[in-house]
């Protein structure tokens, strides 16, 4: 085919990592706009394709029957022409610790708008430092997409730790046609009605998971006793360690994680969840940075929406630049003198 039918994406652009490549494929998938992308993760200290981009473009080809160049390992240039959304049963294995996460989140936004419910199992890195976890997938950013119309039910079969990943999260997804997606509107956050802390751990002395929690009580004075608990995970899960804080208000669940690393004490791996959650605490907004980030693409496809976070990274500013590539949409950004951004969806 000649290539002025393919639109053109700098995978360097902004921040130049790797959700420019997911949300291109995304958005070519609901659109059925083909692509040809250059300079993939070219701001990386290994650019081109990971296991996980790798595994990410080839479950959107399946899912579409797409016509691919460029998929391998290390490859810095993907032409993808997309065909018809299917939806089905789908296994897809990233075959390292990359995550599982971003996987999922690659082919959602054309599962959630197809003609039929679908069931995606994905195995891979389920607690990475450089993704979402799925404890913020399931309690934070699934709740806020149920409220555009698509329901999911996600389930965490086994988790996976870096570097052994192994993990294996299954969603079902009920979707719903793209002109009944509802509106989001989440400016507001409420009054607090819930707050707990998690220490998880698998294969690691049961004295590393005590030293988090004690330092969590320490980080986070006001909250009550019984809101900090540790667990062991079996030991063929690991090794891993992760910590994360859930806050829950009426509109909102926020998830704050940290994860243990060699070298990295316990009170380390606190220290920055703990930093996380108090800024969010500090703020009257409702959304997280990494949520600002997530919300963009279901809103856009909505073409209407708005929400209010504490932040607005260079991630998130960049994924705005890749979306208005394939929709008529345009963000609008009101920044607060606390840091704090208003941030609205209009279609164009």
């Amino acid at each position: 085919m000649p290539s002025f039918d393919l639109l053109h994406v700098d995978g360097s652009q902004g921040e130049g990592g790797g959700q420019v490549l997911r949300t291109s494929l995304a958005l070519s998938m609901v659109t059925g706009r083909s692509f040809r992308i250059t300079g993939i993760r070219a701001g990386r200290a290994k650019p081109g394709l990971l296991r996980q981009h790798l595994t990410a473009l080839r479950a959107a080809a399946e899912i579409t029957r797409a016509e691919v160049t460029g998929d391998a390992l290390g490859s810095s240039e993907v032409t993808f022409r997309p065909k018809a959304v299917r939806a089905g049963a789908y296994h897809f294995a990233v075959g390292t610790a990359g995550s599982a996460t971003l996987v999922l989140q690659t082919v959602l936004p054309a599962l959630m708008l197809a003609d039929a419910p679908s069931q995606v199992t994905v195995e891979g890195g389920t607690h990475n430092p450089a993704a979402p976890p799925f404890d913020f997938l399931e309690r934070t950013f699934v709740p806020q997409l149920a409220k555009l119309g698509p329901q999911m039910c996600l389930a965490l079969v086994r988790p996976g730790f870096y570097p052994a990943g192994g993990g294996r999260i299954e969603a079902e997804i009920q979707p719903v046609p793209r002109y009944g997606l509802g509106v989001l509107n989440l400016t507001e956050r409420g009054e607090i009605t819930s707050r707990r802390f998690f220490a998880h751990g698998a294969a690691l002395p049961w004295s590393i998971l005590e030293r988090e929690v004690a330092h969590a009580r320490v980080r986070l004075p006001s909250w009550p006793a019984e809101c900090f608990a540790g667990k062991e995970l079996p030991e063929a899960h690991g090794p891993g360690n992760v910590v994360f804080a859930e806050v829950t208000t009426p509109e909102i669940t926020e998830v704050f994680t940290g994860f243990g690393a060699r070298g990295v004490s316990a009170e380390k791996v606190v220290d920055g969840m703990a930093n996380e959650t108090r800024a969010w605490l500090a703020s009257s907004a409702p959304v997280g940075e990494h949520l600002a980030d997530q919300l963009l693409l279901p809103m856009a496809l909505a073409g209407r929406g708005s929400f209010r976070a504490t932040a607005l990274s260079s991630h998130a500013r960049t994924n705005m630049d890749v979306i208005r590539h394939f929709l008529d949409v345009s963000f609008a950004v009101e920044t607060s003198l606390d840091g704090s951004a208003l941030v609205r969806v209009e279609a164009t």
